[in-house]
């Protein structure tokens, strides 16, 4: 090699492409994850809504997909299942939202990010 005449250019070429791509990466694993926590939320709020004393599945599926709608988009919504189950004796409501986890923006794998949110049922026994 005779000189380092236009080194520095490649250099930094190279460095701040490296350096963009970790930031859109670290962004990208972010929001992600604030999909993730939003959907949480939704499907917590739907299981508490369903939970209420009056109240049946249908409702916090609708709740939950409101939500989702409002926060997110339609196409995060898509998939809202509500169920009843026991835990420890008692009846509880489970609201699970299936939806996309991004990974390029808003687009990602269908059906790859799963939560369930958890609330108890009220009712009139005494115990």
């Amino acid at each position: 090699m005779r000189d380092d005449r236009g080194s520095a250019v490649a250099e930094w070429v190279m460095v701040s492409a490296m350096l963009v791509l970790l930031t859109v990466t670290v962004l990208q694993i972010g929001f992600a994850l604030h999909v993730r926590t939003t959907l949480l939320d939704a499907a917590g709020e739907g299981a508490r809504h369903a939970g209420l004393f009056g109240a049946d599945l249908n409702a916090g599926e609708a709740r939950a997909a409101e939500l989702i709608t409002l926060s997110l988009g339609a196409g995060y919504a898509e998939n809202v299942t509500a169920s009843t189950t026991q835990l420890n004796g008692a009846p509880v409501v489970a609201v699970t939202v299936r939806s996309p986890l991004p990974l390029i923006g808003l687009l990602g794998l269908p059906d790859a990010l799963e939560v369930t949110g958890h609330a108890p049922q009220e009712t009139l026994d005494a115990e």
